[in-house]
């Protein structure tokens, strides 16, 4: 059988899992954390079992979730969305990514990915039958804008953000957002995908969303996870934020993919907005960074900056 794929194998996070567990290391490989979930969220579980919410839900999200997200955006980044018509609750953020390219990217398209990336950028990217162009961070893990200018072109459709980033840990200047702006700008058939699944995971540094951007907010995808942000990966339920326009593209392959995720789930994250801080996350996180980084001194490893995510870069 002739593959659509012909050099995707198994994903270097199965491998380095499989390795933790031969060797009986501990597994730093896979972004996915060793502590509780909230208690908090088991009992809304419980809760909303109970409740009559088994069945399919409207294709965008329950209306309560949308309009928690809604409130959320609104709350950190000042923009005022339309719930039904600006935001889609996704199979987490992998399902988000790969849907918004099906829906936008045509064949002979070019994406731009900034290497190093996360691995499910260029699979979708292929079968969508673009070219993905592979362009690297500069040495302090930061877009390399001169680059990245320069192989900008009409053929252009799409270039993709990660911002936290993971792996280096990384968190964009307003200098970064502002570059992309003028990229925008000048490139009338371009749109951002942003992924900000770490979006509350910064330290030191504040955390600049295309969200808050005037000029990029209406031509870009944004991409988030509440697997991410509440420490439940496995739940598999993230969201995206659009303009109307990109929206209703989206919606169209999110409809073949999943057509709506899981009820429970959309139900217990949606009460759980309403009683939970995610401005503490990144406290959280920073006292865990600052005891690995401690704990590392004496290690023959050199330790990156990090300023944000839960990944930290060593050499």
């Amino acid at each position: 059988m002739l593959s659509k794929l012909p050099h995707v194998g198994t994903t270097i996070f199965t491998t380095m899992s499989k390795m933790a567990v031969d060797y009986n290391a501990i597994n730093l490989s896979q972004g996915f954390p060793n502590f509780p979930t909230d208690e908090t969220l088991i009992d809304l579980i419980r809760e909303n079992a109970g409740a009559n919410i088994h069945q399919y839900t409207p294709m965008a999200g329950l209306p309560s979730l949308l309009e928690g997200i809604s409130n959320l955006v609104h709350k950190f980044y000042k923009r005022d969305l339309n719930p039904t018509e600006n935001i889609l609750v996704t199979a987490g953020a992998t399902q988000a990514i790969f849907t918004t390219i099906q829906a936008l990217v045509h064949k002979d398209d070019e994406v731009i990915i900034l290497d190093p990336s996360y691995d499910c950028y260029e699979a979708p990217i292929i079968l969508a039958g673009a070219k993905p162009i592979r362009i690297p961070l500069n040495a302090l893990f930061l877009p390399d804008w001169e680059n990245i200018f320069k192989q900008t072109n009409d053929k252009t459709r799409l270039i993709i953000t990660n911002n936290p980033h993971n792996p280096s840990g990384t968190v964009w200047s307003e200098n970064d957002i502002r570059s992309l702006e003028k990229l925008i700008l000048k490139h009338p058939n371009l749109t951002v995908l942003s992924d900000e699944v770490y979006e509350f995971i910064t330290f030191e540094k504040a955390h600049f969303s295309v969200n808050s951007s005037e000029i990029l907010k209406d031509r870009s995808i944004i991409v988030s996870s509440f697997g991410k942000t509440f420490h439940i990966t496995g739940w598999k339920i993230g969201y995206i934020i659009a303009s109307e326009t990109l929206m209703i593209e989206i919606k169209k392959v999110h409809q073949f993919l999943v057509f709506c995720v899981n009820s429970l789930a959309q139900a217990c994250i949606s009460d759980y907005l309403k009683v939970t801080k995610v401005e503490s996350l990144g406290v959280f996180y920073k006292i865990k960074r600052d005891f690995f980084r401690e704990k590392m001194k004496s290690s023959r490893f050199e330790l990156f900056p990090c300023d944000g995510t839960y990944f930290q870069i060593a050499s």
